[in-house]
């Protein structure tokens, strides 16, 4: 999902649009993350956990939560010179995956958001995006209380390549996620193959 406009305009007029998916397990932040670095107000699809879904999705790990995405989450970032990101946040758990083929359509790039407290969790977004072909990083979401790992250490667990980027960050500030959407895009450019080096971003 990229174009380019002959006059680049202000906020509402882009000269680059590119679509990011956001992926990962069940309640390991996606919804955070987006609304932590949206411009806009984030549209989010979530809905109350109830007693029927009990037997279907594992709350080990995040017994506290009492809310899930259903469809996506959705926001948008614009950094200077005309490049703009629109986030699609995916559900996390299985019963949704099915979904995925659509809101993957038009993505130039994947962020997998893993919890280093159960990492087994985002293998399945993993396997999506490499089977598609899709350029992923790995973002280690650093919650409260959570052992620290390396970025090699994780990228062994996970199986993943080397040059799959391995970031460590917290959705909840805004900065530390565009670090992340930096890394992601960095890759997207060398992954599509650029005969130069990699541009550099322009400022936000």
């Amino acid at each position: 999902m990229a174009y380019e406009n002959s006059e680049p305009g202000g906020a509402d007029d882009p000269r680059v649009a590119l679509k990011i998916l956001v992926a990962g397990g069940f309640g390991v932040g996606k919804t955070t993350l987006v609304g932590a670095v949206s411009e806009i107000r984030p549209l989010r699809t979530e809905e109350d956990l109830t007693d029927v879904g009990s037997g279907v999705d594992d709350l080990t790990g995040v017994e506290r939560k009492t809310t899930t995405t259903v469809a996506m989450d959705f926001g948008r970032l614009t950094f200077a010179d005309g490049l703009r990101l629109y986030l699609f946040g995916t559900p996390g758990q299985e019963r949704f995956w099915f979904m995925w083929d659509e809101i993957a359509f038009g993505a130039v790039g994947a962020v997998v958001l893993a919890d280093t407290r159960r990492l087994e969790d985002c293998f399945g977004a993993i396997d999506f995006f490499e089977h598609r072909g899709i350029p992923f990083v790995v973002a280690a979401n650093c919650f409260d209380g959570a052992a620290r790992h390396s970025p090699d250490d994780i990228r062994d667990a996970l199986d993943i390549d080397a040059k799959v980027p391995v970031v460590p960050c917290d959705v909840r500030r805004r900065e530390s996620v565009k670090e992340v959407l930096i890394a992601l895009i960095e890759l997207a450019i060398q992954d599509a193959g650029a005969a130069q080096p990699t541009p550099a971003l322009p400022p936000y």
